[in-house]
């Protein structure tokens, strides 16, 4: 098997890959904050994530990927200011709920954007406040070990006891320090130091709070990730994801208090997805574009579809989300589609050397950092070649899917459920072009005219279903 090849963020290169106990590889993946809908630009990280995952598994490695659910201690301003508030209790205060029922609501809907996009949910979901014992014991261990201070409002890391705390996210402490918009904590030593733990406000009562050794109030943001990571994959795991806008703040912290706790480096590699921008500006609601995969499920596109169209772009680059991209990646999707069920009426058969060849470069640039984009291209050329037949295109395709995640097999089984006939086959083609034009009035005619030909229709977000009556 070809070596893979990944980028780490820490040492800013392309590494081997080499797990610390193989054929097992630990990832921890950073979860969503659960105070507001998630939304496409999540839908990009996780979508990387999961395109990792199983390329990992296409590797023939056992995974076991942890993510958490930060459902308290997300604190405003990047947790450097001091009048940060957490943000799930003030979702809880604008919207007049409990602030368990803005975790679960936004979790609930977190996890049905990643089955609709076919993300593999996580070997472990853990969220912060079923781990708030894990979180208190790694503070102990920093504070034992010399790096945390106590001040009024709660406990500090003190990150110039950390020497290379910039170096991850190469920050130019001083010139933060000069730059900086808001005062912060005159107690705090530095400015870049962060809470380990906050104390309540005495005068305003929290829905969530626990008692520590401190005082009573809840954890930071970034201990959580910690705490989990080293619970549940120990105290050195292969990889940990997330966005480009995790470094300057959240995995610097991390890796900070990681080594202050345990001594010694927790994570190999570090991985990060770039930005989505939206027809080229920063997603924000004040410019309403602020989209859901239930927007883009209600605009008539298939939510693999925007699978597609992510993986038409390499995890590392910025990409640009625009409504007649998604309208090309849902023609490619629907092309894959038609061939499919074109295909799998052909018998197996053993791949020739010129299929054999497009495995190979479909394969090595997968192994290339996850140049998916150039593996999608080697697809487009394997499915336009003459000489390769259709049933090698089929097994091609099915092979490749294990990491695209279009879920083509399954399409394909569903083309299985029932033979139709020719006649039926035209109509269902016929209406399906008029579902795609919006001509709901004419479409549901032609659906009154195949169950009258004995047959029944059942439309789910992977096509039409047949079945017999």
């Amino acid at each position: 098997m070809k070596q893979l090849k990944l980028y780490n963020s820490l040492t800013r290169k392309i590494e081997p890959f080499k797990p610390l106990n193989p054929p097992k590889v630990g990832i921890y993946t950073c979860g969503p904050t659960v105070y507001d809908y998630a939304h496409i630009g999540h839908a990009r990280t996780y979508v990387f994530a999961d395109l990792l995952r199983k390329v990992l598994l296409y590797s023939g490695y056992k995974v076991k990927q942890v993510m958490n659910i930060t459902d308290v201690g997300h604190l405003t301003e990047a947790d450097i200011s001091d009048d940060g508030q957490d943000k799930i209790e003030m979702a809880a205060k604008k919207e007049k709920k409990t602030v368990w029922d803005i975790a679960q609501f936004y979790t609930d809907d977190f996890f049905k954007m990643i089955d609709d996009l076919n993300i593999l949910r996580p070997s472990i979901v853990c969220k912060a406040t079923d781990h708030i014992k894990e979180q208190i014991d790694l503070i102990k261990r920093v504070e034992k070990n010399g790096f945390a201070y106590v001040i009024d409002r709660g406990v500090c890391f003190d990150t110039s006891k950390f020497v290379g705390y910039a170096d991850f996210a190469r920050l130019d402490l001083e010139g933060m320090k000069k730059g900086m918009r808001i005062e912060f904590d005159p107690q705090k030593k530095n400015p870049t130091d962060f809470w380990l733990w906050r104390f309540s406000d005495p005068k305003e009562k929290r829905q969530m709070e626990w008692d520590s050794p401190w005082g009573k109030g809840f954890p930071g943001w970034h201990i959580e990730c910690s705490a989990m990571g080293m619970k549940y994959l120990g105290e050195r795991f292969d990889i940990h994801t997330g966005g480009i806008d995790h470094i300057p703040v959240h995995h610097t912290n991390e890796v900070a208090q990681n080594q202050a706790a345990v001594g010694h480096k927790v994570v190999n590699f570090w991985l990060h997805g770039e930005f989505l921008l939206i027809e080229g500006e920063k997603m924000a609601k004040s410019l309403k574009n602020f989209y859901r995969v239930e927007d883009i499920k209600k605009k008539g596109f298939d939510p693999l579809a925007l699978r597609y169209l992510f993986l038409t772009a390499h995890y590392r680059s910025r990409m640009n989300f625009t409504w007649k991209g998604l309208e090309a990646a849902q023609e490619a999707y629907e092309k894959l589609i038609g061939y499919i069920k074109k295909w799998n009426k052909e018998k197996s058969t053993a791949l020739s050397a010129k299929a054999q060849a497009f495995d190979k470069r479909f394969r090595e640039h997968l192994f290339n950092d996850l140049q998916v984009p150039k593996a999608l291209a080697v697809l487009w050329q394997m499915v336009k070649d003459k000489q390769t037949s259709d049933a090698e295109k089929y097994k091609l395709l099915i092979k490749w899917d294990e990491v695209l995640g279009l879920d083509l097999l399954k399409v394909a089984k569903v083309a299985q459920v029932v033979k139709v006939g020719k006649e039926i086959e035209e109509l269902l083609e016929e209406r399906e072009k008029l579902r795609k034009e919006k001509k709901w009035r004419e479409a549901d005619e032609l659906r009154k005219k195949i169950e009258a030909k004995g047959f029944k229709i059942e439309d789910t977000k992977k096509g039409s279903v047949v079945k017999r009556k």
